[in-house]
């Protein structure tokens, strides 16, 4: 039986028995703790109580030296063809109309549309001086290939969009656990304390969110105050992030004293779950002060915004989020997320009806601000520390899908390149069989992407864990290895 009265009095501060056991015996621990916190640059002055306390967010030592500091992320949602973007297949023009022999009908996703091999309906040339071969509808990120590191050989589990975009995120094809920018920023923290660490941006044309919705940017176990911040498609980029009319700084700083006051007193205030509410309340007053700023694009000279493709109908709702993830990482935010296109088929890069009109439109969403982004990030010298990643969430066959021009998704094969952030310019990695169906050669899982994004930031990835439910997790589970050849 619980008799609070032995040891609470009306001053208090006990909320039970077991709080005052839990207290008074770990005071000893708990000093040390903080001691070594403080040295490892763990603890902060709170500038609303006045108290030191664990800041969740603060920047981290990375595992060893860091060749990046933060990541872009330009997601083509739907999955991109390899074989009509960055894996050029001659010998998929000769057998063009020839059937595949031994295909597994059940590779895609619709299996009884089974047709013929379907060459590319896009021209390919040599781009750059590494000579790797460029789509047409990419002409402007083809004049980087230089600066990017190819890896042809990247595979999936699934063929279907919901557990590939887990996955391809999270690192397992089902939901409820931590996506990459989850564990980032709870690896590293990021360095602007007034902005989100991980902000995701997804389509603003009303074409929906992608599939799963925001579990793609979810902190899965890890304590919520690491998952992603989703900027809105349409209106005010971010919900309240102005106090209302009529209530001044000191009120809205006398509110957030109060409730953290409360919450001392709550007998599970050092919950994950509540403490990173109370973080959120005050992260949202700092973001008050510099998220406007951040996210203000009209502030970019006209040169700039023109670069991006600002005035460009055809791509200017990219080229406005792709401009706004460089004014973040310019401010200190570790990891930014585009996904391009929305929901369902042909309204994303999955095109299954027809390839040509599907990829020719979302290349012409997104070549434009893409290729600004690698020229701005470079001339500020921000793309030796930036990470940029383009990919989707699986390939597509090279075959046609029966009915139509397009393709079935392909989790057998798809191309992801990066950029800056000290990745290898120039360069191939891997390979697929001579029509783009299969990754042969130096195959790159989704744990070996992982493992090696990480590396870039100075992550060991067998290092970086937290136990939940008994066990150690890990972003790349018990697999993973880093491509080093494409590593500087």
């Amino acid at each position: 039986m619980n008799h609070p009265h032995l040891f609470a009095s009306p001053s208090s501060t006990y909320a039970s028995r077991r709080d005052f056991l839990r207290r008074a015996g770990s005071g000893c621990g708990l000093v040390a703790l903080a001691a070594m916190l403080e040295q490892q640059g763990l603890l902060e002055r709170d500038a609303l109580a006045g108290d030191v306390r664990l800041n969740p967010m603060a920047p981290r030592p990375a595992h060893f030296l860091a060749k990046a500091k933060s990541v872009i992320w330009l997601f083509m949602n739907g999955g991109p063809s390899q074989v009509d973007t960055w894996d050029y297949k001659p010998e998929l023009e000769k057998r063009d109309g020839q059937d595949l022999t031994g295909f597994d009908k059940n590779t895609g996703f619709f299996t009884e549309q089974v047709g013929p091999l379907m060459k590319s309906p896009f021209k390919f040339a040599r781009q750059g001086q590494s000579g790797a071969w460029v789509s047409e509808i990419f002409p402007k990120m083809g004049e980087h290939v230089d600066r990017m590191a190819f890896l042809h050989s990247c595979y999936t589990q699934t063929n279907n969009h919901s557990p590939a975009l887990f996955e391809i995120n999270t690192g397992m094809s089902r939901m409820g656990f931590p996506c990459m920018g989850a564990w980032v920023t709870y690896g590293l923290g990021t360095e602007n304390q007034n902005l989100p660490g991980f902000i995701t941006m997804y389509d603003t044309l009303g074409r929906g969110l992608p599939k799963g919705h925001a579990q793609n940017w979810g902190a899965g176990f890890l304590p919520g105050v690491f998952q992603g911040t989703a900027l809105n498609a349409q209106g005010a980029p971010i919900n309240n992030l102005f106090r209302r009319e009529g209530l001044s700084d000191a009120e809205q700083l006398a509110q957030l004293e109060l409730l953290r006051k409360l919450n001392k007193h709550h007998p599970e205030a050092g919950e994950a779950d509540l403490a990173a509410r109370i973080e959120s309340f005050e992260l949202a007053y700092r973001m008050q002060m510099a998220a406007p700023e951040a996210l203000d694009i009209d502030r970019e000279p006209k040169a700039i915004r023109e670069l991006y493709g600002i005035d460009n109908p055809k791509c200017a709702h990219f080229a406005k989020q792709v401009l706004t993830a460089r004014r973040l990482v310019e401010r200190g935010v570790r990891f930014v997320q585009i996904y391009s296109g929305g929901m369902e088929n042909e309204r994303s890069w999955d095109g299954h009806a027809n390839i040509e009109q599907n990829h020719r439109q979302f290349a012409g969403e997104t070549d434009i601000p893409i290729g600004a982004l690698l020229n701005d990030l470079h001339e500020r010298g921000l793309l030796e520390s930036t990470l940029v990643v383009w990919n989707g969430e699986f390939g597509r066959l090279p075959i046609v899908q029966k009915g139509g021009t397009g393709r079935d998704h392909n989790p057998h094969a798809f191309t992801t390149w990066l950029a800056g952030g000290g990745v290898k310019g120039g360069v191939h990695y891997g390979a697929t069989d001579e029509i783009g169906h299969k990754a042969v050669t130096d195959r790159v899982s989704i744990n070996d992407l992982h493992a090696t994004i990480l590396h870039l930031l100075g992550i060991d990835h067998e290092k970086l864990t937290y136990r939940s439910n008994g066990r150690n997790f890990r972003l790349t589970d018990v697999a993973g290895h880093v491509v080093k050849e494409v590593v500087a």
